[in-house]
């Protein structure tokens, strides 16, 4: 009789290959947006920003199985999702600097980043607005008969929104092949979740839309792949949407703008303490797929991308005054 396999789900489900990348895009998004921080301070960046610092295991473990063909909708807290969907940094950084080389020729910034390239249908400002994109695109994936899924990024402060309720009750009525994934970092910009949602957990609200619903630490690697995984199999198969709820943590507050006077410092320092990428570093050192020096590499890889990024939007020309109106309507 052959012995259980006990390592963690994603150890034993996805090659050395693949973990190692998904570090590193890990990496890449702390570097990134530690970079975009760096660089709005200096003012190279204007207008606001939402980080998602301490969010990198939700974003990369939900992505890690899709292909540029399954598609995803994000959030004005994004940038993660973009760079765990394959966007290229610097591009990212000439979109933040309002450059012509930028994902949206600079006309987006932070919150407007889309690459359909990848299947990145788009961040979006609006609380909740990737909800019913992300059925229309998993509605139109059925129609045409095709095994794409979609999966829609979301905050807990846009579970009581209307277009929740309504996009979770059409995709199970169409079966659609559709994962809402809600990362739930605590707060809806200022207010505890506590405050503002009846049932202790978001991911009982499923139970309503008959579909699965399940609620993982949103930090760990591996529980957020399992429970992805599950939901993108059953999607594919045709059995429609699936529910996840990532219990997760932004270290920093909600925008730039945030003074952070609802949060106590030792609450952040507690969830800092349970950092994602270090978890995860250390699983995969655990478990004989990279040694110390090798984490170190990946690491150091992505801090010179990052850099290099950065170096590439300032070089980058600006969008011509002449152009204003340009990308603003589609070309008949």
């Amino acid at each position: 009789m052959t012995a259980p396999d006990n390592r963690p789900f994603a150890i034993r489900t996805y090659s050395p290959d693949q973990l190692r990348e998904a570090l590193k895009r890990m990496f890449l998004i702390r570097r990134f947006e530690e970079g975009a921080e760096e660089s709005y301070m200096r003012g190279l960046i204007h207008g606001t920003m939402h980080l998602s610092i301490g969010q990198e295991a939700s974003a990369m473990a939900t992505c890690i199985e899709l292909t540029d063909q399954d598609k995803i909708t994000s959030t004005h807290r994004g940038h993660g999702h973009c760079i765990a969907k394959g966007a290229d940094v610097g591009r990212m950084f000439a979109e933040f600097f309002g450059k012509e080389t930028g994902y949206c020729h600079g006309r987006g910034g932070s919150m407007h980043i889309a690459d359909v390239k990848t299947g990145n249908l788009g961040a979006n400002g609006i609380v909740g607005g990737g909800l019913p994109i992300a059925v229309g695109a998993a509605l139109s994936a059925k129609r045409l008969g095709k095994t794409d899924v979609t999966i829609c990024f979301f905050g807990d402060g846009a579970n009581n929104e209307g277009a929740f309720h309504e996009a979770l009750n059409m995709a199970a009525i169409w079966k659609l092949p559709v994962i809402f994934v809600c990362e739930n970092n605590r707060y809806g910009m200022s207010t505890a979740v506590s405050r503002s949602t009846a049932v202790k957990n978001i991911a009982e609200r499923a139970a309503a839309y008959s579909m699965p619903g399940v609620t993982v630490d949103g930090n760990d690697f591996s529980a957020v792949a399992e429970a992805v995984h599950h939901a993108i199999a059953r999607a594919r198969a045709g059995e429609g949407p699936s529910l996840v709820e990532n219990l997760t943590y932004r270290w920093r507050g909600h925008s730039k703008s945030d003074r952070n006077r609802y949060r106590t410092k030792e609450e952040i320092e507690e969830w800092m303490a349970r950092d994602p990428i270090a978890r995860f570093r250390a699983d995969l050192i655990g478990h004989g797929i990279l040694d110390e020096a090798g984490a170190k590499s990946i690491e150091e890889a992505a801090v010179a991308e990052v850099a290099a990024g950065i170096e590439f939007a300032k070089a980058s020309l600006a969008p011509s005054i002449g152009e204003v109106t340009r990308y603003v309507y589609a070309e008949a």
